[in-house]
């Protein structure tokens, strides 16, 4: 890959300083642009199309002379303010344009090539955008939005932002390689829709026709190809809904300091960035790691055993880098012994064991927190759903039962048991990603909440009780996590799959409120409706059969009842033939919400006909804000919902694996830190287990140490 010639920094060099300066000495030398041109010729200062960079030679021939290197021939005279080249009269107004792009006519992008055409284009931004025309600085491109109806407004890309923090992080490049490549990276420095111009997704269309457009153009007028387009959003005034609406990918904030703030005022507004990408991969064609930034990730990338707890807890804010280090080291020693207490991982090593329960003990106000110590790896599930085109966020509840810690502080009441028992502990709830096809992709937010009691002098009903006082209200949180992740992944679908308990209207209003992440959940209410036959089960029942369709129901071992646990029966797994059918509703809203409208949904009802003999039935009615319009639509749905039961086999591996239920510490908070640890532990068991099956052939070092690989290889050889 061509890189960027580094102007300046070459001729900060003592060598090229004192080629200058016996230049300077000459008498030939006429101007500054002579000077500048020799410069570039003696050290090679030519651009990827071959062109001579006497402007950046300038610019830095004056930075050293402002360092006191040489002096400068005088200017022959003071340049002043240049003056945009304009129209004579204001660009006429476009007349009768369709309120939705569709209807647009001969809607196009043109390049800017003419001089009648960048008077229009300066025109148009002085008069209507506002931040004027320009300058636009380094390589630029303009283009004017045009169509049947009149000019419909303009775009101007030009050189990117020098640096900025968010940006580069996502990248993944260091100063230096920042400096070498920046050029690949294009700015669009101006959007324009004209203010008179109302019309439904024409931003989005036009956004995407010239991210088509943008790498040709380019590509013909300087010699190489852009890789990614970066712009910037000023929240305080608009959404940015356009660009995601266009798969732009929202990274960051700026700091709002501009290419001109030379002493970090940051006087201006915050924007938000966003970035598109023009070459899948742009990494490896700027020389980075694939692991490099904050970009997608293969499942199995960064899972090697070597590795795998500094990719998910490395660098975790939890108040000391000390404590981060840590952690890493804590999260491998356990993943080794998982069924074990951290005493017996260590192995009589007196001072690790120590320094584990240091790092648990931390004060209650202390940012060792489960957030924290998840955040490293809620960013690395996001970075593999990224690579999905679908992912099933799926979430769910457990009971964590610690009645035997009678001296731990902050634990709350849990459901009492079969015998009446009061239980004491910690309802855990999470939202664990899962692919398409069953491979689990890492636990995006988890939260560990002591039940409270309702006060006995509380007389409310529960209607008139806030939402945010509910327990339900768990299910929001975690949906409006969920939709404020999908803005950074406008090209991954996220469905909400959830199980009986998340059936409450709330859950579907709040949906409607932001789109981005739709709802999968399965119903629990048979609620009334207005039409025969009055009741929603009734009603889908008597829908005609879309389709048939097999679907896999897991096994489920037995569990005797014990004091603290309810007994459960055993399943057998098995392929079960279910007659698929829809029904398109309107969710209506409860008494105490007479306010809201109903919510418009679909049900997709699934029935096992013939069951075995002895067998319940499978009948599922399923919930969902998916646009179901074919009987692949439902059979997706139905698809999806079979994979909840990921959730529950990871919190097996949790309780059975991991036996998060005879963790004992004397505080919630203590428990809630050593539970976040052996979150990502049993995700990545689960994985390791599910990886296996999907692929064979991955090689055994992948997940395990060398000395785990000839163990299991000694065993087999045994076996055999």
């Amino acid at each position: 890959m061509k890189a960027q010639n580094q102007i300046k920094r070459t001729l900060s060099e003592p060598v090229p300083i004192e080629y200058i300066k016996q230049l300077l000495q000459r008498e030939e030398i006429a101007n500054r642009t002579d000077l500048a041109r020799r410069t570039c010729q003696q050290f090679e200062f030519y651009d990827v199309s071959g062109k001579i960079q006497i402007s950046g030679c300038l610019k830095a021939l004056r930075e050293l002379e402002t360092a006191g290197h040489f002096e400068l021939p005088t200017l022959k005279q003071k340049l002043g303010k240049k003056t945009p080249r304009r129209l004579t009269a204001p660009v006429p107004l476009p007349a009768d344009v369709p309120t939705h792009v569709t209807a647009i006519d001969k809607l196009e992008l043109v390049l800017v090539r003419t001089d009648d055409e960048m008077r229009l284009w300066n025109e148009l931004m002085i008069e209507e955008h506002p931040l004027k025309d320009g300058p636009l600085v380094g390589r630029q491109i303009r283009y004017l939005i045009g169509s049947a109806h009149g000019w419909l407004g303009g775009f101007g890309f030009a050189a990117p932002a020098l640096q900025l923090s968010d940006r580069d992080q996502w990248i993944g490049w260091t100063r230096e390689q920042r400096q070498t490549h920046l050029h690949y990276l294009v700015g669009m420095s101006r959007f324009l829709i004209r203010p008179t111009v109302s019309c439904k997704n024409l931003a989005s269309k036009v956004l995407s026709m010239s991210v088509a457009r943008l790498p040709d153009d380019f590509e013909q007028k300087y010699g190489y190809r852009p890789l990614l387009i970066e712009s910037f959003v000023d929240i305080s005034h608009y959404s940015g809904a356009c660009y995601r609406a266009a798969n732009w990918l929202e990274i960051g904030t700026t700091k709002g300091r501009g290419r001109q703030d030379r002493y970090t005022r940051s006087s201006l507004s915050r924007k938000a960035i966003y970035i598109t990408v023009l070459e899948k991969q742009f990494r490896d064609r700027l020389g980075l790691s694939p692991d490099a930034g904050l970009g997608a990730l293969e499942l199995s990338q960064g899972l090697e055993s070597a590795q795998w707890a500094e990719n998910e807890f490395g660098g975790a804010a939890v108040g000391d880098k000390r404590l981060s280090n840590r952690l890493v080291k804590v999260a491998a020693a356990k993943a080794e012994n998982p069924t074990r207490a951290f005493s017996g991982v260590a192995k009589g090593d007196w001072a690790a064991t120590k320094a584990y329960y240091r790092m648990i003990d931390q004060p209650e106000d202390s940012a060792f927190t489960l957030e924290n110590i998840l955040a490293p790896h809620r960013k690395r599930t996001a970075r593999r759903m990224m690579g999905q085109k679908t992912v099933l966020c799926i979430q769910d509840g457990s009971e964590l039962n610690y009645t035997n810690l009678d001296k731990c502080r902050g634990l709350g009441d849990l459901k009492a048991n079969q015998t009446g028992a009061k239980m004491r502990g910690l309802n855990l709830h999470s939202t664990l990603a899962i692919a398409p096809n069953g491979l689990p992709l890492g636990v995006l937010k988890s939260q560990c909440i002591a039940p409270e009691v309702r006060p006995a002098d509380d007389n409310r009903k529960p209607s008139a009780i806030p939402i945010e006082e509910k327990k339900t209200f768990v299910w929001i949180e975690h949906h409006r996590d969920l939709v404020e992740l999908s803005r950074k992944m406008p090209q991954t679908q996220l469905i909400n799959v959830c199980d009986r308990e998340a059936d409450f209207f709330e859950l579907f209003d709040e949906q409607r409120k932001a789109s981005g992440v739709e709802l999968l959940v399965r119903a629990q209410h048979n609620r009334k409706i207005k039409e025969e036959p009055f009741k929603l089960f009734a009603a889908v029942r008597q829908s005609p059969v879309q389709s048939r369709v097999r679907v896999s129901i897991p096994r489920l071992s037995a569990r005797s009842k014990k004091s603290k646990q309810k007994a459960r029966a055993a399943r057998v797994g098995r392929q079960a033939d279910l007659a698929v059918r829809t029904l398109q509703i309107q969710l209506p809203p409860p008494e105490y919400y007479a306010d809201k409208k109903p919510v418009n949904l679909f049900i997709v009802h699934a029935l096992e006909e013939n069951p075995p003999p002895d067998t319940q039935a499978v009948e599922w009615f399923l919930l969902t804000t998916v646009n179901i319009t074919s009987a692949g639509d439902a059979e997706r749905c139905l698809r999806w919902y079979t994979l909840r039961w990921r959730i529950e086999d990871w919190h097996r591996v949790l309780k059975s694996g991991c036996r998060i239920d005879e963790l004992a510490h004397e505080t919630a908070e203590r428990l809630r830190r050593a539970i976040g640890i052996n979150l990502v532990i049993a995700w990545r068991i689960m994985l390791m287990t599910l990886l296996g099956r999907e692929v064979p052939t991955l090689p055994a070092d992948m997940l395990f140490s060398e000395i785990e690989c000839r163990t299991l290889r000694a065993y087999a050889e045994k076996k055999d």
